[in-house]
């Protein structure tokens, strides 16, 4: 997202009553947890993993959060990451409650196995980054998070002390949260305009009323909430009890009662007998609702002893041997040099980041190649492209003609893996994401060409296109891809479905010239194939801003082939300030230009 962009959708009215919480239950019964290990020495996780015991001082926990803050707050294109752990318990109370705001590459995560084993009195909060006393916005409040964890909202000074302020774009998930005592804030509406949010996601969530406010977008997926206060472009519900109706485009809310297929990530918690260990949640289909809030979640303990817990400076040689060995990995925060592929060979391989652990390519290697294997799950890294450029940063699967060993029962999954083609240096590469695997769940992707920070221009950060899905039987749920070159995203296999949809066209195309094929204009920002039969989407937006040249032109967002079994529900197409997309897919839908800076273009149904 671009920091400075003008924005006129109205914010609507702010609800601020606490509404009345609904409780919902997932659909898989609970296994039991290992627990017969002895206790061992701490877990040498590095020093940027801080650990927090219930035993501690609300005065020394708050003087560790405040320091990471105050580094973090503004270090949107830095290399320190952080995780900040709390062990099972209760920190702050009412009238001494921990509240701490959490800046650029933190997660803030409980290591119970329950969102409820961790309870903190106070608030997590992420408020407007002010560019100037007078510009006050979220849009890039980008690479953070916040999981497994009870907020009872308490304390706060002024106008703070209203809810728990979320206030983030893409990147920075919200998952198994338990939110009570007060409402959820996904705007700042406490400092000065404009206030802009835009985009996030929340997973496996309960909690109270949810003022979205100026969130241009938002994905809310298998949760429960007390209400929902504004629609802007684009807000998707999947799973989620309590929320707003099926009303798309007035409000622009699009409900689906249960979510097609789910993964939740994986976690590192701290069992009985207290020992780190990594809980990978079963996967469900049609469900709806939390996984924990009738009983605990249903999956799987791996002990930590079976992971290699890499630290970087680690060589990749290391790492492969361990994989190769049947070992999982375990990614501490930092930065990681890969200079030739990390290869994940084995089935029910769980590769776990934490504090957004990132790699970048090295010498033009793809940082991260996953076998065709089912039950393999990558969780909470960052990909970032090298000046020397990369085919691809993650390869899923095998071309076709390999031998496909997918298993709809045993998916691979995707959660939180975000990838940067520039911002913090020069980076190139042809594609972001390829998935060649059949029965694979991307949630919560974010594949971003960066419009600002170091190494940007259009011949300099060049990429092509963000997603490619080769795979039949693929499933999106939360797809963020912007600024690519040419398609955003290609989708060839068959069966596939994506529920919510996200993206923004290049800004920076120099003229027509450079930004066109085939006779037409600009590249749609969603292709399926010509020759795909089956295809669903649910809630998607393309938006234009195309500062450089406001006169150019994308013929239309999606494109799609006109087939009965193509299916596309709820899409539009805006204008930020600059640039025209003519329709909204292929021939349908009316344009959007700067005449009406802000106001969508709507098709609710298209279809063959």
């Amino acid at each position: 997202m671009f920091s400075t962009r003008k924005l006129t959708a109205a914010i609507g009215a702010i609800a601020l009553a606490v509404g009345t919480m609904a409780i919902g239950a997932g659909t898989a019964s609970a296994s039991p947890v290992s627990t017969d290990h002895k206790p061992s020495p701490s877990q040498d996780f590095g020093t940027n993993v801080k650990i927090f015991d219930p035993s501690m001082s609300v005065a020394d926990i708050q003087a560790v959060v405040d320091a990471v803050y105050a580094e973090q707050v503004d270090n949107e294109m830095g290399e320190s990451r952080y995780s900040l752990l709390f062990k099972p318990g209760t920190y702050g109370t009412v009238d001494n409650p921990l509240v701490f705001e959490v800046g650029y590459y933190t997660e803030v995560a409980g290591l119970g196995l329950s969102p409820t084993d961790v309870t903190i009195n106070g608030h997590v909060d992420v408020h407007n980054r002010c560019i100037t006393p007078d510009n006050c916005i979220a849009l890039t409040n980008f690479w953070r998070s916040v999981s497994n964890l009870t907020i009872n909202v308490a304390g706060g000074e002024g106008c703070y002390a209203s809810a728990n302020f979320w206030a983030v774009s893409q990147a920075s998930p919200m998952r198994r949260v338990n939110i009570t005592g007060g409402n959820l804030s996904l705007m700042d509406y406490c400092t000065a305009g404009p206030q802009y949010a835009s985009g996030g996601f929340i997973a496996d969530s309960q909690t109270g009323f949810v003022v979205n406010g100026s969130q241009q977008q938002f994905l809310v997926r298998n949760s429960s909430i007390g209400g929902w206060s504004n629609a802007v472009w684009n807000q998707v519900f999947s799973g989620v009890i309590g929320a707003p109706a099926q009303s798309f485009p007035d409000p622009q809310y699009t409900t689906l009662a249960t979510t097609p297929a789910t993964q939740e990530r994986p976690y590192l918690y701290v069992d009985a007998a207290g020992k780190y260990r990594v809980f990978v949640p079963n996967p469900t289909v049609n469900s709806a609702g939390t996984t924990w809030a009738a009983g605990p979640t249903a999956g799987t303990s791996i002990p930590l002893t079976d992971f290699f817990v890499a630290k970087p400076g680690d060589r990749v040689k290391d790492i492969n041997k361990a994989l190769s060995k049947g070992k999982h990995l375990l990614l501490t925060p930092g930065v990681y040099d890969v200079d030739r592929s990390i290869e994940v060979k084995r089935a029910d391989t769980i590769v776990l980041g934490l504090g957004i652990a990132t790699l970048t390519s090295v010498n033009g290697a793809i940082p991260l190649v996953i076998d065709d294997q089912p039950g393999v799950d990558v969780a909470g890294i960052m990909i970032d492209a090298g000046e020397d450029g990369s085919d691809t940063l993650l390869r899923v699967g095998k071309p076709r003609g390999s031998n496909h060993r997918s298993n709809p029962a045993n998916p691979v999954g995707l959660q939180d893996v975000f990838f940067r083609i520039g911002g913090p240096h020069a980076g190139a590469a042809e594609t972001s994401l390829e998935v060649y695997s059949d029965d694979v769940i991307l949630d919560n992707i974010w594949a971003w060409r960066a419009d600002h920070g170091q190494g940007v221009g259009w011949d300099v950060n060049t990429a092509a296109n963000g997603v490619v899905v080769n795979g039949d039987n693929v499933l999106a749920t939360g797809l963020f891809v912007e600024h690519y070159q040419e398609y955003n995203v290609i989708w060839n296999g068959e069966n596939g479905k994506t529920v919510f949809f996200q993206n923004e066209l290049p800004y920076d195309a120099p003229n027509q010239t450079a930004w066109q094929h085939d006779g037409v204009l600009g590249w749609a920002a969603y292709k399926v194939g010509a020759k795909v039969k089956t295809h669903e989407l649910w809630g998607g937006g393309a938006y234009v801003y195309t500062n450089v040249d406001p006169t150019l032109h994308a013929t239309r967002g999606f494109e799609v082939p006109v087939k009965p079994g193509v299916r596309l529900h709820d899409i539009m197409t805006v204008n930020l300030g600059a640039g025209t997309i003519d329709h909204v897919v292929n021939d349908t839908g009316a344009p959007v230009n700067s005449d009406a800076v802000g106001v969508g273009s709507y098709v609710v149904e298209f279809h063959g």
